[in-house]
């Protein structure tokens, strides 16, 4: 935060002293009219402000590429069933859910009412843990769309705004009755994302039913050898 302020300070510094130095030049060197020289100092200032601010924004973005893939984990992908195409698609997913993940816990965090609400449903932990399963079995990515593309970024969003509006210095009831409301929605979601952990999980039962129905059938026959 420190280095983003600084960097700010720095690029509007820059920028009123290039806008100074071309006013000067255009009207002692140029010996333009007033207006004139104001107006295209300005200017130039303003398109030197625009490249600076898109630079760092370029930079920003480099910042959060993908990190490299080894070559341990793209032959991991490619025995789970994944195209080479497909791999870039899946990690830029599952770091964007990773972000939305990561906010949601942030802002939740920053609300006594988010945060009974997270504690009865559990939200922040159940999704880091189906996170965690779905890394595990890139190949099941299409069973959890809802929870990705929807669930993560709605919950996110609502959250987002409700940690916004509940910290405003003065509330009218009209704001109290959003509050109400939003946070009733954010109950809902977080149950939402309960349902998309437990409906992932269902083949661990399933598989689990079978080893204990086979141990049963194993355990019976082994009595009835003696």
């Amino acid at each position: 935060m420190k280095h983003s302020t600084l960097y700010t300070t720095i690029v509007y510094t820059i920028t009123l002293l290039v806008t100074l130095f071309l006013f000067i030049m255009f009207i002692g060197g140029f010996d333009m009219n007033g207006f004139l020289a104001v107006g295209l100092s300005i200017g130039a200032g303003v398109l030197l402000l625009k490249s600076l601010v898109n630079r760092s924004e370029k930079s920003k973005n480099k910042k959060e590429r993908l990190p490299r893939l080894t070559t341990d984990k793209e032959e991991f992908y490619l025995e789970k069933g994944l195209e080479k195409e497909d791999i870039h698609y899946f990690r830029q997913t599952m770091l964007t859910a990773k972000k939305h993940i990561v906010s949601i816990e942030s802002n939740m965090e920053k609300s006594g009412k988010l945060r009974a609400i997270e504690t009865r449903n559990n939200t922040v932990s159940l999704s880091k843990s189906l996170f965690s399963a779905i890394t595990k079995e890139p190949n099941r990515l299409h069973e959890v769309n809802k929870f990705l593309y929807v669930h993560l970024p709605s919950l996110d969003d609502l959250v987002s705004k409700y940690v916004e509006i509940e910290n405003h210095k003065a509330k009218s009831k009209a704001t109290y009755d959003i509050l109400a409301k939003s946070a009733q929605t954010i109950d809902k979601m977080c149950g939402q994302i309960t349902d998309d952990y437990v409906t992932f999980k269902e083949n661990d039962l399933e598989d689990l039913d079978t080893e204990i129905e086979l141990a049963h059938h194993n355990l019976n026959k082994k009595r009835n050898e003696f």
